[in-house]
């Protein structure tokens, strides 16, 4: 089953909030306490946001984080990769070792979905999130 993972589920919804509150940074604790999301794990996904450059952090007593560009500019697969990776639908594509390699009737089907899937996240962006 093809499905985000927590911390990329977390990431959207910190980056949608941003997206619909660009009037000054905002705390991880502040979007942890509303979401309530666990307030560690929260903070690992905002600062490994930042470090791939969809967020600026913000130090100081007014400090937090705000996105690094347009929300229009950063797309659901941004948030996905910058968190997990590149994404991927079947174990093989990951490494994983697999008897049916050499036999796999599906992989080059699923493959082609992927590519599909891929697109239809990499053309919604984070505003139009915020904006439902």
């Amino acid at each position: 089953m093809f499905q985000l993972s927590k911390k990329a589920d977390y990431g959207l919804i910190a980056l949608k909030h941003l997206a619909q509150h660009t009037d000054g940074s905002v705390s991880a604790r502040e979007i942890a306490v509303e979401y309530r999301i666990p307030a560690p794990l929260l903070a690992k996904v905002l600062q490994r946001l930042a470090r791939k450059g969809l967020l600026v952090s913000q130090q100081g007593i007014n400090g937090g984080y705000v996105l690094a560009r347009d929300p229009s500019k950063i797309s659901i697969v941004d948030v996905m990769e910058a968190i997990d990776g590149p994404i991927g639908m079947t174990p093989c594509e990951r490494g994983s070792s697999c008897e049916q390699i050499d036999h796999c009737s599906v992989r080059d089907p699923l493959m082609k979905l992927k590519v599909k899937v891929v697109r239809i996240l990499g053309d919604t962006s984070i505003h139009e999130l915020a904006m439902n």
